[in-house]
Protein backbone atom coordinates (compact mmCIF):
# COMPACT_ATOMS: atom_id res chain seq x y z
CA UNK A 1 0.00 0.00 0.00
CA UNK A 2 1.43 3.62 -1.12
CA UNK A 3 2.58 5.93 2.05
CA UNK A 4 0.22 9.22 1.66
CA UNK A 5 1.63 11.74 0.07
CA UNK A 6 2.09 14.69 2.54
CA UNK A 7 3.28 18.17 1.93
CA UNK A 8 6.48 19.65 3.85
CA UNK A 9 6.00 23.06 5.76
CA UNK A 10 8.80 24.28 7.48
CA UNK A 11 8.31 27.21 9.79
CA UNK A 12 10.27 29.01 12.36
CA UNK A 13 9.32 29.05 15.99
CA UNK A 14 10.73 30.49 19.55
CA UNK A 15 12.33 28.11 21.59
CA UNK A 16 9.20 28.94 24.07
CA UNK A 17 6.78 27.04 21.31
CA UNK A 18 9.17 23.99 20.71
CA UNK A 19 9.18 23.88 24.67
CA UNK A 20 5.67 23.70 24.74
CA UNK A 21 5.46 21.19 21.16
CA UNK A 22 8.10 18.76 23.29
CA UNK A 23 5.84 19.06 26.22
CA UNK A 24 2.67 18.60 24.60
CA UNK A 25 3.73 15.56 22.83
CA UNK A 26 4.92 13.93 25.89
CA UNK A 27 1.58 14.47 27.93
CA UNK A 28 -0.48 13.20 24.88
CA UNK A 29 2.22 10.24 24.74
CA UNK A 30 1.49 6.56 26.39
CA UNK A 31 3.80 3.33 27.08
CA UNK A 32 2.51 2.11 24.66
CA UNK A 33 2.52 5.17 22.20
CA UNK A 34 4.78 7.84 21.66
CA UNK A 35 3.43 10.91 20.10
CA UNK A 36 5.65 12.94 18.05
CA UNK A 37 5.58 16.98 17.69
CA UNK A 38 4.91 16.74 14.27
CA UNK A 39 1.50 15.26 15.49
CA UNK A 40 0.74 17.47 17.98
CA UNK A 41 1.14 20.11 15.34
CA UNK A 42 -1.39 18.17 13.04
CA UNK A 43 -4.08 17.56 15.74
CA UNK A 44 -3.66 21.70 16.54
CA UNK A 45 -4.12 22.55 12.73
CA UNK A 46 -7.64 20.22 12.52
CA UNK A 47 -8.86 21.21 16.01
CA UNK A 48 -8.47 24.58 14.89
CA UNK A 49 -9.88 24.63 11.21
CA UNK A 50 -13.25 22.27 13.30
CA UNK A 51 -13.44 24.96 16.01
CA UNK A 52 -13.25 27.87 13.15
CA UNK A 53 -15.55 26.06 10.64
CA UNK A 54 -18.28 25.88 13.68
CA UNK A 55 -17.85 29.92 14.35
CA UNK A 56 -15.71 28.60 17.37
CA UNK A 57 -13.01 30.79 19.45
CA UNK A 58 -12.19 33.28 16.16
CA UNK A 59 -11.59 36.49 18.42
CA UNK A 60 -9.73 34.58 20.80
CA UNK A 61 -7.89 33.21 17.72
CA UNK A 62 -7.05 36.52 16.51
CA UNK A 63 -6.23 38.26 19.48
CA UNK A 64 -3.75 35.31 19.63
CA UNK A 65 -2.00 36.01 16.17
CA UNK A 66 -1.85 39.46 17.23
CA UNK A 67 0.57 38.73 20.11
CA UNK A 68 4.32 38.84 18.70
CA UNK A 69 5.35 35.80 20.34
CA UNK A 70 2.95 34.13 17.69
CA UNK A 71 2.18 36.05 15.05
CA UNK A 72 4.60 35.80 11.73
CA UNK A 73 7.04 38.25 10.97
CA UNK A 74 6.77 37.97 7.48
CA UNK A 75 2.96 38.50 7.53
Amino acid sequence: MPKKERKRLQVVISEEQDALLTRTAYELSSPERLISKSEVVRLAIEKIARELGEGEHLEEYRHLLDNEDVADDAG
